[in-house]
């Protein structure tokens, strides 16, 4: 996986021969375009809006598009959390170190001489504006005005 992100990522040409590949029938069954336009960052809403993402895909992005981040890890059990899959708190961190595996990703990384970010924990601003870091999950979980349970 990392060094077909690092492939991907190395040029346009290749980033072309992966939309042909995965738009196959095999694969997504659709139009190339519609698989390298979102991987350049080329958006559109449906009502003739349209506009590049500087901030588009990355697949390598100096090994950190790979990264098993456990505040990611963390996060998608706060979703399941806030829709009724899980009916208490869990201890998120634990359970992401189990699930995430940093340990076999760092034996991969290190075969593949990629290198590895500074924090196995990083921050995101949502579309809501809020930035999650994964430091208080719990509270990050019951936060939101639109929930189950």
């Amino acid at each position: 996986m990392l060094e077909a992100g690092k492939w991907i990522d190395a040029g346009l040409s290749n980033k072309n021969k992966m939309a042909d590949t995965i738009a196959q029938q095999a694969y997504v069954n659709t139009s190339r375009d519609v698989i390298i336009d979102r991987i350049l960052g080329r958006y559109q809403n449906g009502l003739g809006k349209t506009w590049d993402d500087a901030n588009h895909m990355k697949f390598f992005d100096d090994g950190a598009a790979n990264f098993p981040y456990l505040s990611d890890g963390t996060w998608f059990m706060t979703q399941h959390r806030r829709w009724g899959l899980l009916k208490e708190d869990p201890d998120y961190l634990a359970i992401a170190r189990k699930v995430n595996q940093i340990e076999i990703y760092k034996q991969a990384a290190s075969a593949a001489k990629v290198s590895l970010p500074k924090s196995e924990s990083r921050s995101s601003k949502m579309l809501d504006g809020v930035v999650w870091d994964g430091s208080n999950p719990k509270q990050y979980a019951a936060s939101f005005k639109v929930k189950v349970g």
